[in-house]
């Protein structure tokens, strides 16, 4: 099973792999079989990868090629080819994540309408099986174990065996173990699934690709909820400006990646996707877009308290702008009758007396009093960062070497990077030794040293900050169960800045975790607080802290609270960032990349650190590194006073 290499603990299968399509029952499944032949189209390729994608996942087949068949299968559905013409002429077009291996199946598949590779593997894999990756935490090793020894195949058996306790007698796994299975079965049944952040961006950046090169489309952006950074997100929203909506409809419901059509209309459609979410799409007309923008994108609270002020200045407000309204309330019609519409949401806004509301503070969290206050806050933006504070290396459970992340984070434009690789006690990921250290020490001074000398010879990348850049040295220390410190305070002294979380122990009791968290905070070299609620959302509740404490001993000490922009935890929440900077903590926005791809994962980051009405002032590392390294040298004096 994969590992999550923020934390070094097993990483539930659903945040590896596209979510596994469901179909209603009723429906016969997409088989291919060779009288079918003809009916082949891109999205006939598509479930047909992405079904070898997930038994081999079950099979226990290395993340790697499953995603890669995964990937293929998106990319098959996606392409505005058509593939299977193309493949039955001889003159395939290069395809994305698409090598000889998987074109040879694909001509296998139009040519004869049958792939000798996926009928062996469905011989081999009931497709049940599949189907029970879909609960949280549980893997294919232990989905194969269970086939194998309690012969179980079905959710329902499933659940049966863990309620006659009978999943125990399994090796390796435990009563605990049970709880958790019914647990996930039932927040399976009971909670919609719902998209992380950047699933939901795979999918817009997608669709907005294809639709916006129909002819006659100007733009098409995203609305709802995913324009507003929330967490997580159901449904999709997309606007279109076009002068024809009904080529640009047509292309919609005839994509490669529906699964199914739920509406169709001249100026509005919707779609499921495949292995996706649903996704509605609306026309807006040229010259019109602010009501539409306005009506779309802000909640359905925020909308209320807009749609009560236009009714107050006797106008009825929908999408398609605002109309004059009588004495009853009702739009009024014939020569009385009034449309107003606007180009943007600015003037919109302006119509009904407010300044323009930033998308992610569309909530109805106290933005409406706050805009006619006049004190709306400017929020951070990420060209605000100056740098990093929380990255790993391969010298533990990252993938790449130091050298690599910190050129990267050099032509970002950064001023600094913190290198922050796991402490000893966290096995799992390699933690460093205090031995380990002092070697990693002499890599980043030497690092360091090259940066200066080709700063001083004006040979550093153009993007290098006005400052320079240097890769600071820090660590991401683990507070042990017992509440002490991975490091000793003499080896903490000589870190440039250090990071601390809880990994480990996370159903002690409420006073126990937060004891553990206020001795790091309390230490005068622990200098930020890295995940505070340990979540990974949708997988993994927050740690049962006392926040009220938290948040006053950090604002006391000066400790920074960490905004984690990997999409699967984004934490501190937006509500707790809010919470956090009203009692006077600052906070840090990180990436805490394992990779160099995963460096402008802070703008996820950013998204919540918008929605909880944060600004740069409140931010650690949008200051400069020198700034940053001053911040850090006053701690001691900060906890003495």
């Amino acid at each position: 099973m994969p590992r999550d290499r923020s934390d070094g603990v097993a990483r539930p299968p659903q945040e590896e792999r596209p979510a596994i399509a469901r179909h209603d029952p009723d429906e016969p499944p997409a088989d291919v079989l060779a009288d079918e032949a003809a009916d082949l189209t891109n999205g006939v390729l598509g479930r047909v990868f992405h079904e070898i994608g997930d038994i081999l996942e079950v099979q226990g087949e290395i993340p790697f090629k499953t995603i890669a068949y995964h990937r293929a299968a998106d990319a098959l559905a996606r392409s505005p080819v058509d593939l299977v013409a193309a493949y039955r002429s001889g003159t395939p077009p290069k395809v994305a994540g698409v090598g000889k291996a998987i074109s040879d199946k694909i001509t296998e598949l139009v040519t004869t309408g049958r792939m000798a590779f996926l009928e062996r593997l469905r011989a081999e894999v009931p497709a049940s099986l599949v189907e029970l990756l879909r609960i949280p935490g549980l893997g294919p090793k232990t989905v194969r174990q269970l086939h194998e020894e309690l012969g179980i195949a079905t959710l329902d058996q499933l659940r049966t065996a863990a309620t006659d306790g009978r999943v125990r007698t399994v090796r390796g796994l435990s009563e605990r173990t049970e709880q958790l299975i019914l647990e996930g079965i039932s927040r399976l049944e009971t909670q919609p699934q719902r998209l992380l952040l950047h699933r939901a961006e795979e999918h817009v950046s997608a669709l907005i690709d294809v639709l916006e090169a129909v002819p006659g489309v100007s733009s098409v952006e995203p609305a709802g909820s995913y324009r507003r950074g929330k967490e997580t997100i159901g449904d999709l929203d997309l606007l279109a400006e076009t002068t024809d909506p009904a080529a640009l409809m047509a292309r919609f419901t005839d994509l490669g990646t529906v699964d199914h059509i739920v509406a169709r209309g001249g100026h509005k459609s919707a779609i499921r996707l495949m292995r996706g979410p649903q996704v509605d799409l609306m026309v807006m007309p040229p010259g019109a877009a602010g009501a539409y923008r306005l009506h779309f994108t802000g909640s359905k609270e925020h909308n209320v308290r807009l749609r009560a002020r236009a009714r107050d200045q006797g106008w009825s407000q929908s999408e398609y702008g605002f109309q004059r309204i009588g004495e009853d309330g009702e739009p009024l019609t014939g020569d009385a009758a009034e449309l107003r519409t606007f180009p943007t949401e600015e003037d919109a806004y302006a119509f009904l007396g407010l300044p323009f509301i930033e998308p992610e503070l569309r909530e109805d969290g106290g933005e409406i009093e706050a805009a006619l206050a006049g004190t709306l806050p400017v929020l951070v933006t990420k060209a605000d960062l100056r740098g990093d504070c929380h990255s790993h290396s391969d010298w533990t459970d990252g993938s790449q070497p130091i050298a690599v992340m910190a050129e990267a984070a050099r032509r970002r434009g950064y001023a600094y990077q913190v290198l922050t690789d796991h402490t000893q006690s966290l096995a799992i990921t390699n933690g460093l030794t205090p031995e380990r250290v002092e070697e990693e020490r002499a890599v980043i001074a030497d690092l360091n040293a090259r940066f200066a000398a080709e700063e001083a010879a004006g040979t550093s990348p153009p993007e290098t900050a006005r400052e320079g850049f240097r890769l600071l040295h820090g660590c991401e220390l683990e507070v042990r169960a017992d509440g002490q410190l991975d490091y000793d305070d003499d080896l903490l002294a000589r870190f440039d800045v250090v990071v601390a979380s809880v990994h480990v122990a996370r159903r002690q009791p409420r006073a126990d975790l937060t004891r553990r968290t206020l001795n790091a905070i309390r230490s005068p070299h622990v200098d930020i607080i890295a995940h505070p609620a340990g979540r990974m959302i949708q997988t993994r509740d927050d740690l049962d802290l006392d926040w009220e404490s938290v948040y006053e001993a950090a604002a006391t000490t000066g400790t920074a609270l960490e905004i984690n922009g990997s999409p699967h935890r984004l934490d501190l929440s937006a509500e707790r960032a809010r919470r956090a900077v009203a009692a006077g903590c600052i906070l840090t926005i990180d990436s805490d990349a394992h990779h160099t791809r995963e460096l402008d994962d802070v703008r996820f980051g950013i998204a919540q650190a918008r929605r909880g009405w944060v600004t740069a002032a409140d931010v650690l590392n949008t200051r400069s590194r020198a700034g940053v390294l001053a911040w850090v040298a006053a701690k001691p004096a900060r906890i003495a006073g």
